[in-house]
């Protein structure tokens, strides 16, 4: 969907497909009449933006084929879709059994990493609607947080560089700007805007940004509008954002709302969890998944954020709650002011299929619902902003 920001610019909403496991071109068009086609007709939206996560095996097929783009790209105008975004986090296998921290590799230290990058934005720069000003394309924060050092860190911004250089020919050979924006999450080398603008203080702000996942900044307790200002400080633009939902856990130490976090608990993606530290100040202990902060991982003496990406529209069962007021402070703060920070935003709960039991969708039908219910509940937040939808 498009909405017109007070600032004459336009706002692009979609929602992520990473929701979906495919992970070959014939799975990827079948997404589209399963579920893209049945969340537009839902929403009554003469057209439906995609996030579409293409896995390294597609990205690479399609970068290779022009007929295969121009299928797509024929799948998605027949469908009243468009795709002005990319999320290229995930590499490959990412509804495996189990993902974990496989979900990082390979990392920016690795040319695969870059060639991946690199076959995502020349496939978007085929798919860009032609009034659409850029393209985004979303990834990994340089990498998981072990190993580290300077060898690496100089490897990973070594590579920085060759990807800018190469969107840079991209645009120059195709005419269609594509920009990649780092996505902090807990746990990475790059945790937060602070860390982005520190690690990021080298790249070329032309080409590379930040994604600010709002699940992501919620779950470090960090404040949408601080973010904003490292960001503005090291002269990083918001790339892309994502409009996402974590837990909040207001006393972790008591047994009902242990007995429904241990519901979250499950084996394919990774769930960090951070919990306020006690001295009042701003710093947070850590933990890596869920299990391990049950097990006493963190003292439970303080409020905890789960990193477990919830459904836009649904608030938990209590004692559980969201990161909402976090999410609405950051919709806030990137698109409510007199000026746009950033032209795209994606909505990103791929754990529909890992939710607990009693809240998991019945079928295709039950997911396009909760996806459509997701984009309802942001497309009215996004009006209450002052942004109008443009139709047709």
């Amino acid at each position: 969907m498009r909405f017109r920001h007070p600032d004459g610019g336009l706002v692009h909403l979609a929602y992520c497909t990473n929701a979906h496991p495919a992970e070959d071109l014939d799975g990827v068009l079948a997404q589209l009449e399963r579920f893209g086609a049945p969340v537009r007709e839902r929403l009554g939206a003469g057209r439906l933006g995609l996030g579409l996560w293409l896995a390294a095996d597609v990205a690479a097929e399609l970068a290779a084929d022009p007929a295969a783009v121009e299928r797509l790209r024929a799948g998605l105008a027949s469908r009243g879709l468009e795709v002005v975004t990319l999320n290229a986090f995930p590499y490959r296998g990412f509804h495996d059994p189990v993902v974990k921290r496989r979900v990082y590799s390979p990392d920016w230290c690795e040319p695969e990493r870059l060639r991946y990058t690199l076959d995502a934005a020349g496939v978007l720069a085929r798919l860009l609607p032609d009034d659409a000003p850029y393209g985004s394309v979303s990834t990994l924060p340089l990498a998981w947080r072990t190993p580290w050092g300077p060898e690496r860190a100089d490897a990973a911004r070594r590579m920085l560089d060759e990807l800018a250089g190469g969107l840079a020919k991209l645009a120059a050979e195709t005419g269609r700007a594509v920009r990649v924006g780092l996505e902090p999450e807990p746990g990475c080398v790059v945790e937060s805007a602070r860390q982005a603008a520190a690690a990021l203080r080298a790249a070329d702000p032309e080409w590379i940004g930040v994604c600010l996942d709002l699940c992501h900044l919620a779950v470090g307790f960090e404040r949408p509008r601080d973010a904003l200002a490292h960001l503005d400080a090291a002269g990083l633009p918001v790339v892309k954002a994502q409009a996402s939902l974590g837990l909040h856990v207001e006393d972790p130490s008591a047994v009902a709302a242990r007995e429904r976090l241990d519901g979250f608990r499950e084996p394919r993606f990774l769930h960090q969890v951070r919990e306020r530290a006690g001295d009042g100040g701003d710093g947070v202990q850590a933990v890596d998944d869920l299990g391990e902060a049950l097990a006493g991982g963190l003292p439970g003496r303080a409020p905890w954020r789960v990193h477990f990406h919830l459904p836009l529209h649904a608030e938990p069962e209590p004692p559980l709650s969201s990161t909402r007021a976090d999410l609405e402070d950051g919709l806030a703060a990137l698109v409510g002011g007199p000026a746009r920070r950033t032209g795209h935003i994606e909505v990103e709960t791929y754990t529909w299929r890992v939710l607990p039991e009693r809240d998991r969708p019945a079928g295709d039908a039950g997911l396009a619902a909760g996806l459509a219910a997701e984009l309802d509940w942001t497309r009215d937040r996004l009006h209450a902003l002052g942004l109008e939808e443009v139709r047709g």
